[in-house]
């Protein structure tokens, strides 16, 4: 079985480029099924989850195929059926976004319950009342989603959670619906605009996007477009965590610093210097850093991504912090592997109480899920002796040649069959 494994108390010093963002690109490619022109993707990264949503569509009839080292061509004019695979659909829960565009164009979609990081329940039922509202006709049996429709009409829709998926799939849908569809307490994170920028580049009409209140006047068709995906806010934040977190000095280009506030200030606040400068942001830290806290909260707060990555970072701060999780309910799974590394870390509800200690020690752990395991990376970086991480198909998910980067920064980090 395949590990990564990391010698640590190496300090992180270089550039470092990052890739387009994994919860953008997801969803526009699951977009690319609006229309039956070709849609050219730009700055795709080269993950695992971008192979799955590829294999969805693909298995559906859309051609998709590699356009140079970042390119990537969708052409969905002939979809041959309205059910993804399940055996796509149970590894990844990005999936269930072909869901809106199929009922939006074809009127009839049928999808299996999906998957994903066991990171506790996210309901769909949002999903679903949103399509509800826009007429369709839903049913759910023995694991799997069924919606009709006729064309959509268009609607107003209150979501209780702004969930980011469901207004994404909402979006889609309302996009080709007859009339104007409101979406209130809708998410208003970066990746939603960028989902926003690429249905109006298809010739949508979506506004509001990125505030509480989008707006969606459908159309009767969409276009083919040209769309460059947005840098990942989560990679580099994660990258932002591991430099200050090794004590170093890291230079992060292709960086959109507007969404990355929330992190930024925490590093900041824990003594970590960060500086705008050249068209990206530079990292630099002297340990040992301050104990700070945080609470995760739908953007723009922090990041509930960025979570297992801080508090990684917080195991040895001076001091104690208080990491609030309000997002996911199962999201402390981490909490076990890093105090396998010697972490003082106590879960009351939701609430994680991390007492800062002067080291970690490198030890045998597991990535329980995506952030987890880039959790797991960082606390290896800055823990003394060797550090095997298990499960690392997880971090492939969502990091791009992760172990490469952070060989680059400096860090003895390799894969090995264990």
């Amino acid at each position: 079985m395949e590990a990564i494994v990391i010698k640590g108390r190496s300090r992180l010093k270089g550039r470092i480029a990052i890739s387009g963002a994994k919860n953008a690109v997801l969803p526009i490619i699951a977009a690319c099924l609006l229309t039956e022109d070709e849609c050219y993707l730009e700055d795709i990264p080269r993950l695992a989850d971008v192979d799955t949503m590829c294999g969805v569509i693909g298995e559906m009839g859309a051609e998709v195929y590699p356009d140079g080292v970042r390119g990537l061509r969708v052409a969905a004019g002939s979809l041959q059926g309205v059910e993804p695979p399940y055996e796509f659909v149970r590894r990844m829960r990005a999936s269930f976004l072909v869901m809106g565009p199929l009922l939006a164009r074809l009127g009839r979609v049928r999808v299996s319950l999906p998957g994903g990081c066991a990171i506790g329940a996210r309901p769909i039922d949002l999903h679903l009342k949103g399509m509800a509202a826009l007429g369709a006709s839903i049913h759910v049996n023995n694991g799997n989603v069924e919606a009709e429709a006729g064309r959509l009409k268009g609607a107003s829709i209150y979501l209780d959670f702004p969930s980011v998926g469901a207004t994404e799939n909402i979006m889609m849908a309302a996009a080709l619906a007859e009339g104007t569809t409101t979406i209130e307490n809708a998410a208003g994170e970066p990746e939603i605009v960028d989902l926003a920028n690429f249905i109006n580049a298809m010739g949508g009409r979506v506004s509001g996007a990125g505030t509480r209140v989008i707006k969606i006047e459908g159309v009767r068709e969409l276009h083919g477009a040209r769309h460059a995906v947005i840098p990942d806010r989560v990679e580099a934040g994660t990258f932002m965590i591991a430099a200050a977190a090794t004590g170093g000095d890291v230079f992060l280009e292709n960086v959109i610093s507007t969404h990355l506030k929330a992190v930024m200030a925490k590093l900041a606040e824990a003594g970590a210097c960060l500086k705008e400068e050249d068209g990206g942001i530079r990292v630099q830290a002297e340990l040992p850093l301050k104990a700070v806290d945080i609470k995760t909260m739908p953007y723009p707060g922090f990041p509930t991504d960025m979570q297992a990555q801080f508090m990684a970072l917080l195991t040895t701060a001076r001091g104690s912090s208080v990491v609030t999780e309000t997002v996911f309910e199962n999201r402390f799974m981490h909490v076990n592997e890093l105090k396998r590394m010697g972490a003082s870390i106590v879960i009351e509800g939701h609430c994680a109480v991390v007492k800062g200690k002067k080291k970690l020690t490198g030890a045998p752990v597991k990535a329980t899920d995506l952030r987890a395991g880039a959790a797991l990376v960082i606390a290896g970086l800055m823990a003394e002796g060797e550090t095997v991480i298990s499960c690392v198909h997880h971090i492939d998910r969502g990091y791009e040649d992760l172990v490469g980067k952070l060989q680059a920064l400096g860090a003895k980090i390799s894969r090995e069959e264990r």
